[in-house]
């Protein structure tokens, strides 16, 4: 059973999530900056907006990199 109010990737409970841009993951404020900081944040941020504009608001994302 999956909580909806704990971060995906360090089970913390914050106080708001938001969703990675790698993956369907809802995570914390502090794993999104872990995110951005990494060097294909660019490119996952790029193909979301793509599949965005072309109407896909259902795209499950570019997968997360397995040194996230």
């Amino acid at each position: 059973m999956r909580l909806s109010n704990v971060c995906a990737r360090c089970r913390s409970v914050p106080f708001s999530l938001t969703m990675s841009r790698f993956n369907t993951d809802m995570i914390c404020m502090e794993c999104e900056d872990r995110e951005r900081a990494h060097p294909k944040y660019a490119e996952a941020a790029a193909a979301e907006l793509r599949q965005v504009r072309a109407g896909n608001y259902n795209y499950a994302g570019v997968g997360k990199p397995h040194d996230l």
